[in-house]
């Protein structure tokens, strides 16, 4: 009777615990390589560390950027992830001119591209210095929204970005909380 009591406890047990296996730790495993899979392959996460992109894009907010985008479908105004050369770094800033194009910055901060000014609601603040420049084919020219503290293209020593060097489409905010939503 005793025996038969531990063999009713033992497989109970067993039950449980291959519950447990298949109701936690299998679905957890799954879970964790799926968000591996899609971190390494589809999406990437950057934190912003500067308020070059105020107010769009805060310091400190974390986003979801889309890999598997084509530089072939990025339109003007897009935020684009890409890697820098001559900074040595992975830069958010917004795509201003696509390749074949002028673009001409006034002192007032107006950008024109092809002589047609172009609509900038999501700038925080313009100003500089006036200049032209002529993106060369295969190659992007990108600036901050924030354009007062921005080291984007109007800085480098090459303006230009090559589409080998862009990564990806920012796409998402997901950190902080108040902040969450699609980019636009």
């Amino acid at each position: 009777m005793v025996i038969e009591i531990i063999n009713i406890s033992m497989v109970r047990r067993t039950d449980e615990m291959k519950k447990f296996i298949n109701e936690w730790i299998i679905p957890t495993v799954i879970a964790v390589v799926i968000v591996l899979f899609l971190n390494r392959f589809i999406f990437i996460l950057v934190t912003v560390p500067t308020g070059s992109m105020e107010t769009t894009i805060m310091p400190g907010d974390r986003l979801y950027v889309n890999k598997l985008f084509s530089i072939k479908d990025a339109k003007r105004g897009d935020i684009l992830v890409f890697h820098s050369d001559e900074m040595d770094a992975r830069l958010v800033k917004r795509l201003i001119g696509l390749p074949g194009e002028t673009v001409e910055i006034k002192e007032n901060g107006e950008v024109f591209i092809n002589g047609e000014k172009l609509k900038e609601p999501y700038v925080k603040q313009a100003g500089g210095a006036a200049q032209i420049y002529e993106i060369p084919e295969g190659k992007y020219f990108f600036l901050g929204d924030n354009r007062p503290v921005s080291v984007d293209a109007r800085y480098w020593s090459n303006p230009y970005i090559s589409e080998d060097k862009i990564i990806g489409k920012a796409v998402f905010k997901f950190f902080p909380i108040n902040r969450i939503g699609k980019l636009e």
